[in-house]
C-alpha cells in the first residue's frame, strides 16, 4: 500500500521572508500555515529554535489556556534545508500572535504587523489573483532579473501548473509519483534530471528553474506543455501511462534542443546559474 505524500487541495507552500529570515508557511484550509520554529529563531536567535519551541512547551504546559493553544498547532509537511519535506508544527496567524506573546523578544510587534500584512495581502489575492502575479514579478525583478527573463519564467509556472491539475484529474495525487513524472520530462528534455541538473549548475537547494536560461526555460516549457498535451489526446490514466506520455512530451523538447544545437554550434543546457551575478551573458548573444 502506498502511504507518500498526497499533493495538497488548495494549498500551495512558500516562503515568506522577514528581515532576510526565511519563514516557511503552506495555504490550508483556506488561511496560512507558518512554521513555528521559523518565527522562534527569528524572534529569539537561537541557534536551536526547535529545541527552544520544545522547552517552551514544556514551561507553559501548566499556563493557563496553553493546552487549547497547542490543539491549534497542525504538523503540515515543509521543506528543510536538505530539500525533503518533514511534518513541522505550524499555526494560522491567529495562534502565532497568540505564541509570540509568550517569547520575550523587541521583535514581537515588527513581526506581528508583519504577518498581519502577509495575511491581508493573501486575502486581496484571493480577490484579485492578479495581485500575486504582480508581487512576483516584482521579486524577480528586485533580484535583478531582466524583464524577458521574467515573462519566460511566469508563462512557465502558469505551464507547470496546468500540468499538474492535468496529471491530478488523470488519478496522479502522490508527491512522489509528481517528482518522478517531472524527471522523466527532464531526463527526455535535457537528459538530466532536475537532481542532475541542480549538480551541473552547482546548486543546492535554490529553485533549478530561477537560475534557468532564457533558453532552458523555454525548452522546459516545451517539455511540459508537450506531456500535458499528449496526456490528453491518449487520455492517460494512472501512473504507467502518464509516465509514457511525459517520456514522450519530454522527447519533443529533447529533439527540438538538440535541433537547435546541431544548427548554432551552442549547447542550450548551461553551467550558469542568478547566484552572484544575473544569468544575462549568455542569453543576451542568443537573443542577438
Amino acid at each position: 500500500m502506498q502511504t507518500s505524500e498526497k499533493k495538497p487541495q488548495n494549498s500551495s507552500s512558500k516562503i515568506a521572508v522577514f528581515e532576510d529570515k526565511k519563514i516557511r508557511r503552506v495555504f490550508h484550509e483556506g488561511e496560512w500555515y507558518f512554521s513555528i520554529i521559523d518565527f522562534v529563531e527569528v524572534l529569539t536567535g537561537s541557534p536551536n529554535p526547535r529545541r527552544y519551541w520544545s522547552n517552551l512547551k514544556i514551561q507553559l504546559a501548566d499556563s493557563e489556556g496553553f493546552i487549547q493553544l497547542y490543539s491549534k498547532t497542525v504538523q503540515l509537511k515543509l521543506e528543510a534545508s536538505d530539500g525533503k519535506k518533514y511534518l513541522t508544527d505550524t499555526a494560522n496567524t491567529k495562534t502565532v500572535f497568540r505564541i509570540i506573546q509568550s517569547i520575550p523578544s523587541p521583535k514581537a510587534e515588527p513581526f506581528k504587523k508583519w504577518l498581519a500584512q502577509v495575511g491581508y495581502e493573501r486575502i486581496q489575492e484571493i480577490e484579485d489573483p492578479e495581485l500575486a502575479t504582480k508581487r512576483t514579478r516584482a521579486i524577480y525583478k528586485a533580484k535583478g532579473y531582466r524583464d524577458g527573463w521574467i515573462e519566460k519564467r511566469m508563462r512557465g509556472i502558469v505551464i507547470r501548473e496546468e500540468l499538474t491539475d492535468e496529471w491530478d484529474k488523470r488519478g496522479i495525487n502522490l508527491q512522489r509519483d509528481y517528482a518522478i513524472l517531472t524527471a522523466e520530462i527532464s531526463k527526455a528534455a535535457f537528459g538530466m534530471t532536475p537532481s542532475e541538473y541542480k549538480q551541473h549548475k552547482e546548486l543546492q537547494h535554490e529553485n533549478l528553474r530561477d537560475h534557468m536560461t532564457d533558453l532552458e526555460l523555454i525548452f522546459s516549457m516545451l517539455g511540459e506543455a508537450s506531456t500535458k498535451e499528449i496526456a490528453v489526446n491518449r487520455d492517460a490514466r494512472g501512473f504507467d501511462e502518464n509516465k509514457k506520455a511525459a517520456k514522450a512530451g519530454g522527447k519533443i523538447a529533447g529533439d527540438a534542443r538538440s535541433q537547435l544545437e546541431q544548427e548554432s554550434g551552442k549547447r542550450v543546457i548551461s553551467p550558469e546559474n542568478h547566484l552572484g551575478s544575473p544569468i544575462s551573458i549568455q542569453d543576451e548573444e542568443l537573443e542577438k
